[in-house]
């Protein structure tokens, strides 16, 4: 009765470990019990036929020899295995069709969005003393032209035409509307544009400079892709236009004024051609080159590494509940340690991929710079900014590391891999392209862990903008929603082990 005691026992500390095997363990204590209770005769008896045929039949016993395919005894096998293998695949074709449609529609309707891509137009020509007393030239035209530009139905930039009033008549003002991303660009007709281009033909001015009649602002390190493949082209493009036209238009007005000497026009050449022209001011250039992977592309490996910790960490955690000769570890406290003990790996794994950054030589030491400023490679936080680069990146990875985690103990093997190709493009496609283009259906993108990984990190590493309060909250509540859900899933995992055990042992 001990004995029968003890076994019972072994049965019931076992069933709460995934990786232990009951039935194997109760077999081999048989065969011990058995063996003490005749002495180990039973041993003898058992095979009673081998003696007498000298082995025989222990060797028709042996295992089946391999046969071929189309073999009658394996049949069933094979429509079981046709069955399996037509559902899988059309799993996996269902799965094509509806995951990687998130990443390709993502840019469906750019040509139809461009216009989101609002584009202040400020006309100072002429409204701001001592230059009220000329008549504006310059600035009128420009405003007519990009007005009748949102009316074409073609592809185009959101321009809006601003007062400017609204930024108090300053035209620096407007450089600091567009750092704080109110618009994406601006294009200033300075105050003087049409009374200095008037100076330099009646005066014959050499020393004019076409390019000071405008200005287009922008911040290029906010978007670098959204910049140099919709704005920038669509800018130079009306830019080109504005000159050839307002060109043609100055040239035929000097040529017929006669008070005008010939001397003074060929003293200033440049005043009547080009007439006008566009300095360009990227408050925040992209640059260097290397700067590339910490804000787009390698940041998917911030994903793949949270994402294999489960396979790598889950056989060390096991030792814990798996008895090899020490009692197994409560499974409330084996859920404090897996918690405590992935946060703390993510520490050092999120150190390790931000080292990289810094042994590439990515600026994080510059001191920062004024956003009305140009300036390349200002830092968000002087010589503190890799410290800060570091928490977003150990932050990030916490919020989607816990989600795999979650995940994978949710939905088991082999579907991890399907989650890991979903959370990589429903991330990438809201994170390294504007969500201005994208459908309205992607504006839950705002809420997904890498588009304030890379928002922040843009703004640490260029010292743009700074909305770091906002991205840092979203990412904490995925870890603190992840950090709830945590100890559930644990225990739908161990429910489902012991289920499928049970399954076995009945089968």
């Amino acid at each position: 009765m001990a004995a029968l005691e003890d076994r019972d026992s072994s049965r019931r500390s076992l069933s709460w470990y995934p990786n232990s095997s009951p039935d194997s363990k109760e077999t081999l204590g048989d065969q011990n019990h058995d063996g003490e209770l005749d002495g180990g005769e039973n041993g003898k008896d058992q095979n009673p036929d081998r003696e007498m045929d000298g082995g025989e039949k222990g060797k028709d016993q042996g295992p089946p020899q391999p046969v071929g395919f189309w073999d009658k005894n394996l049949r069933k096998t094979r429509l079981q295995v046709y069955r399996r293998w037509l559902m899988m695949t059309s799993i996996l074709a269902t799965f094509i069709l509806a995951v990687l449609s998130i990443y390709w529609a993502v840019l469906l309707h750019v040509e139809q969005n461009i216009s989101s891509l609002v584009v202040y137009v400020v006309d100072f020509d002429g409204q701001v003393a001592p230059y009220t007393s000329v008549t504006p030239l310059l600035g009128p035209m420009i405003t007519q032209m990009t007005e009748e530009s949102q009316r074409s139905s073609m592809p185009h930039l959101g321009y809006v035409t601003m007062p400017p009033s609204t930024f108090n008549n300053d035209p620096l003002q407007v450089r600091q509307a567009v750092y704080d991303q109110k618009a994406w660009a601006a294009i200033v007709v300075n105050p003087n544009a049409t009374a200095l281009l008037l100076q330099a033909v009646q005066q014959g001015n050499a020393s004019y400079e076409p390019l000071g009649a405008c200005q287009v602002t922008y911040v290029s390190a906010r978007d670098q892709e959204t910049h140099s493949a919709y704005i920038l082209p669509q800018l130079n493009s009306l830019q080109n236009e504005i000159i050839s036209s307002f060109g043609t238009m100055w040239t035929t007005m000097v040529l017929q004024n006669t008070s005008i000497p010939l001397t003074n026009l060929q003293n200033a050449p440049q005043a009547l051609n080009p007439a006008i022209g566009f300095s360009q001011y990227s408050l925040r250039p992209f640059a260097p080159a290397i700067m590339t992977p910490a804000v787009t592309i390698g940041l998917i490996y911030l994903i793949i590494i949270s994402f294999f910790s489960f396979a790598f960490y889950m056989p060390i955690h096991m030792k814990f509940l798996i008895p090899e000769g020490h009692p197994p570890l409560k499974f409330w406290q084996f859920i404090v340690w897996r918690w405590s003990s992935t946060v703390i790996a993510y520490s050092l794994m999120s150190l390790a991929y931000s080292l990289i950054s810094l042994a590439f030589q990515i600026p994080f030491a510059n001191s920062t710079a004024a956003a009305t400023e140009v300036a390349e490679n200002p830092n968000a936080y002087g010589k503190g900014t890799f410290v800060v680069y570091w928490m977003i990146n150990y932050v990030g990875m916490i919020a989607l590391g816990l989600a795999c985690e979650n995940v994978a103990m949710l939905i088991g093997l082999p579907w991890t891999a399907m989650w890991l190709i979903f959370w990589v493009i429903t991330n990438v496609a809201t994170s390294f392209y504007s969500l201005e283009l994208a459908p309205k259906f992607y504006y839950w993108g705002y809420a997904w862990p890498l588009h304030n990984i890379v928002e922040a990190s843009r703004t640490i590493l260029f010292n743009l903008h700074s909305r770091i309060g906002l991205n840092l909250g979203v990412l904490l509540a995925w870890c603190a929603v992840n950090s709830a859900l945590f100890p559930l899933c644990c225990y739908f995992m161990r429910w489902k082990s012991t289920r499928e055990k049970k399954k076995k042992a009945a089968a």
